[in-house]
Parts: C-alpha cells; sequence; structure tokens
C-alpha cells in the first residue's frame, strides 16, 4: 500500500502525545530490549505505517518497553478503525447500485467488529486476557478487514468510494500488533486426553429453555428469528447466565444473524434431519460470501446442538450454510450441508464434535482457529469438470494463531458421490492464502481422497509458506504417502511431538473453556 497517501486526523495526533508523555515515564526493560519509537517500527513487519501513526513530528520519541510498545500499537489501531468506522458511514450515501450497497454493508459490520476485538484486547472484561486471547482478536480483527475488501471483488463492485478508508493502513498496524504480541505467547498445557463431565450438564441445561420454538404452535414462538430477538432483548436486561433457545423439530426457512451481542447462547434442536434451518442464498444471486449464510454467528460462547443447517442453492457458487466468528463456540451433534463454500470457520476459537459436513469445493474455510473432531466429512458431486477440494484455509499472517485441524474423522463419499466418485478428484485442501495451515490428525480417509493429497490454488502461490501436515490417518486415500505433493510447506509427521500444538488443549485452549460446555472432547492424541 502506498505509504505516502496516509491520512491522520488531528485528534489522534492529539492523543498520541500525551499517550506517549505517560509511557516515558514508564519503566523500561534493559536496553537490548528496548528503544526509541524509531528503534521498535524497525523490527516490525510493517515499519512505514509504524514510523507515521507512532513517530509522528507533533509526538516526540520515548524510550518504551515492548508492553509499553503493544499497548501504544493496539491503541492506535483501534482509534484508527473509530475513525475508519465513522468515515465508512458517511460514504455509504455514494453507493452506486445493490452491488456496492452490498459489499458496503459488509465493511460496515466488520470494521465494527474489528472495534470490538481491538477493544477487548485492550481492555478486556475482568482483567483476564491472555496472549492466546489477544492473539485470537488481533486475529479476527485482521480476517474482518480483508473480507471487507474482499466483498468488492466477488460482486465485481467498484469500491473506488472506500479509499478514504482503505488507505489508513489499519491492516498494517494490525499485522504489527500480532508480531509483537507473539512474542508473548507460551505453549499451553494440555489437559486429560478425554474429557466426558459435564455432558449431563449440558443435556440439563437444554431441558432449562428460556424459549421453544414450534411450528405447531406448542412453544413461545414459531420462528427462530422471533426467539432470537427475544433472547437478544433478555440478554439486555441480563448480562449473564446462559441462555437457552429450543426448536423443536421441523423445516424452518430462514437466514439467521446472531450478533456479537447475544453471547452465552444455546440453540438446541431435536436431532439431525429433524430440527433443520435452511436457506439458498448464494454470490450468484447476489451476496457476497459472507452475507450468503443459512446461520451467521458473532456472538461468543456459542453452543448448537443436535440442528441440521443447509443452504440449498447447489454447486456452482459460493453459497454458506454456516458461518461462525463467536470465540470458544461449539458445534455438537450438527450436520452442516452444502455445496460450495459450507462451512465457514470465519475467525476465533471453534470446535466441531460428531457433526457431519457436507460440501464440493473448499468446503471447510475460514481463518478461524478451529478443530473437528469425531466427525464424518462428506464429499459430495461438484459440477461437471470440477474437483472436490475439502478445506481452503485463509491465514494471511504469519503471525495468526489460525488453521483448520482435523482430528479422528471420517472423511468419505456422500450417497450421490459415491456412484461417480472415480470420474473425480477430491483433494485435502488447496491453499488460499499465504501462510495457510491445514492439519489431518488420526483421521480415516476413503478411497476418494487422490493420491497427491493436496492441490495447488493458484500456480506455484503459497507451496513454500503455507504449512499442510498429515499424522497418522489410516484408510486407502492415506495409504501411498509416497505419491503426495513434494511442496517445502507439505509435512508428513511421524513424531507425536511434533503435533501436540495442533491438539484441542494446546490449538485452542480447549481445557479452560469446553469442561464448562459439556460436549465430551479429546483433549490431546
Amino acid at each position: 500500500m502506498d505509504t505516502t497517501k496516509i491520512i491522520i486526523p488531528p485528534a489522534i495526533l492529539f492523543f498520541f502525545f500525551f499517550l506517549l508523555l505517560h509511557f516515558s515515564t514508564a519503566q523500561s526493560f534493559p536496553s537490548k530490549s528496548s528503544g526509541d519509537i524509531e528503534w521498535w517500527c524497525r523490527t516490525m513487519p510493517h515499519p512505514e505505517p509504524c514510523r507515521y501513526y507512532l513517530s509522528h513530528p507533533s509526538a516526540p520519541p520515548h524510550v518504551i518497553n515492548r508492553s509499553d510498545f503493544y499497548k501504544i500499537s493496539v491503541k492506535v489501531a483501534l482509534d484508527l478503525s473509530i475513525h475508519a468506522q465513522g468515515r465508512m458511514k458517511q460514504l455509504g450515501a455514494r453507493c452506486n447500485g445493490e452491488a456496492e450497497k452490498t459489499a458496503w454493508l459488509d465493511c460496515w459490520k466488520l470494521f465494527g467488529n474489528t472495534v470490538l476485538q481491538l477493544n477487548r484486547t485492550l481492555s478486556p472484561a475482568g482483567d483476564t486476557c491472555t496472549a492466546m486471547d489477544a492473539q485470537t482478536w488481533l486475529s479476527a480483527a485482521l480476517t474482518n478487514l480483508y473480507t471487507c475488501n474482499k466483498g468488492f471483488t466477488e460482486l465485481k463492485a467498484n469500491s473506488s468510494f472506500m479509499q478514504p478508508v482503505l488507505r489508513y493502513n489499519v491492516s498494517d498496524l494490525i499485522s504489527n500488533c500480532l508480531a509483537i504480541n507473539n512474542a508473548s505467547l507460551n505453549a499451553t498445557v494440555a489437559g486429560p486426553s478425554w474429557v466426558w463431565a459435564g455432558r449431563r450438564r449440558l443435556m440439563q441445561a437444554s431441558g432449562r429453555t428460556d424459549f421453544v420454538v414450534a411450528q405447531d404452535g406448542s412453544g413461545n414462538f414459531r420462528t427462530i428469528k422471533e426467539a432470537l430477538d427475544a433472547a437478544a432483548a433478555l440478554r439486555r436486561s441480563r448480562s449473564s447466565g446462559r441462555i437457552v433457545i429450543r426448536v423443536k423439530a421441523g423445516v424452518y426457512a430462514e437466514n439467521l444473524q446472531i450478533l456479537s451481542s447475544l453471547h452465552d447462547l444455546t440453540i438446541a434442536g431435536d436431532g439431525k434431519g429433524k430440527t433443520i434451518i435452511t436457506g439458498r442464498r448464494s454470490v450468484s444471486l447476489g451476496y457476497t460470501t459472507f452475507s450468503s449464510p443459512t446461520v451467521s454467528v458473532f456472538g461468543d460462547g456459542f453452543v448448537g446442538t443436535d440442528i441440521t443447517i443447509r443452504n440449498t442453492y447447489g454447486a456452482g457458487s459460493q453459497a454458506v450454510a454456516l458461518l461462525s466468528g463467536s470465540d470458544q463456540s461449539v458445534f455438537y451433534r450438527c450436520s452442516i450441508e452444502g455445496y460450495q463454500d459450507t462451512l465457514c470457520v470465519y475467525t476465533q476459537r471453534q470446535f466441531y464434535r460428531e457433526c457431519d459436513i457436507y460440501g464440493t469445493i473448499d468446503f471447510i474455510f475460514g481463518n478461524a482457529a478451529v478443530v473437528i473432531q469425531n466427525s464424518i466429512i462428506f464429499a459430495r458431486t461438484p459440477q461437471k469438470g470440477e474437483a472436490n477440494v475439502i478445506t481452503a484455509q485463509g491465514r494471511t499472517d504469519q503471525n495468526q494463531n489460525t488453521g483448520i485441524v482435523i482430528q479422528s474423522s471420517t472423511i468419505q463419499a456422500a450417497a450421490d458421490f459415491k456412484p461417480v466418485h472415480r470420474t473425480v478428484k477430491s483433494y485435502l485442501g488447496r491453499p488460499w492464502q499465504l501462510y495457510s495451515r491445514t492439519v489431518y490428525l488420526e483421521n480415516f480417509m476413503d478411497s476418494i481422497i487422490d493420491p497427491a493429497g493436496w492441490l495447488p490454488f493458484n500456480g506455484n502461490f503459497a507451496l513454500d509458506t503455507l504449512y499442510y501436515a498429515e499424522f497418522q490417518n489410516t484408510g486407502p486415500g492415506a495409504r501411498v504417502l509416497r505419491l503426495r505433493v513434494k511442496w517445502k510447506g507439505f509435512h508428513i509427521i511421524r513424531k507425536p511431538s511434533q503435533v501436540r500444538q495442533f491438539t484441542v488443549g494446546n490449538f485452542i485452549d480447549g481445557g479452560t473453556w469446553l469442561p464448562a460446555t459439556g460436549v465430551p472432547f479429546a483433549s490431546g492424541l
């Protein structure tokens, strides 16, 4: 990005001066780990935006330690994001047509979520933010900004009217924050191998419902949307405690958005194939990938159980069934069904257990830190001439603590694909972004998986910078590993110690939050 065009509002300059004055009195670490702003900026992935915003002539440099530098950097990114969102609201009037308006609306929501993530990174509730928490929230903030730009590209909409916002270089500033905080990350000690305690508590919680949805009129509401509105009102009056919605069997043709403000929500159905939420939005129909989901979840601590979530658009376009940007979210005994881009594991820490996931192209994608465990992944029949690709992980920055981990699961053909699977190639994944990271641990892979295993996304793009790994998988699709791709970033792992960082206990810190959900999980290998 052209840093000569960076704009900095006067009010933010005024704030920087007093912020730096405050930190100039702070105790510094020894000289080998301290220096003035210019010294610190030279160590950053994006030094120029750092110098511009933190070493502006109106704000004299001061000696600070790493912790202070990190706080200043996050605060700068937060204030610029707030300013950008305000500017974006003004720019909305310049939208020319539905495509621009749809993409702009995505950006408005995404910048709002970035403000939320940066704000809680700087001022976490209860002052309990760990380095992993911060890296998770910073990773989400950065992914939001990429997704904003992507929407205009998908709809072939003109984004020139957004340039006053896009040239603030917020992405580079967040990337710098990720680099600083990465030094503070420590390995998490894994918990016990199996945690079954609490399963009864989950079922009891599901029995203590706040709202019941039933199409026959036997509940509080006939639609899930009405129950969500009631839950949002209840959350405004009751800030803590879990809210439970029971959805009885039926087919609910609804597109649902669970906002960030509706945290600690459980939606419990009557079982896969019984409680069904369905929609058919797609990019081909004028939606962005981000706005196409049948169900979109951003409220932290979400638990979904015994539900089927579908996008019925079919093959041929991005059409998301479920998008989750909910931190510490769980999906248990759910069926997630679509074709291209079925499940968007969008951002933050997620866990899927005993779920069925159906799709064709890139049907598990996104930039969350996610573990999918004891599930069944079904490849369906794509359009003629296309191949199936299970994953497309979207890590854009090497310091993001994100990736897709699939463990102790089964990969096989769906019923419609079985008769034709020998005529269509199926792959474990392809690199959607430069630092794409996907790991398969202890799965059963049926014969549908091509011996090469993995597929390039665009020529040699990311083949050296990605991280793909396979560890102790079985079945005909994992048998002939000598025929796997020879990319620098691909690894066949033999030692358990090399993949323990990708277990539930370590990768998503599951031992600290999953027991309270009552969902069974394996913490380690």
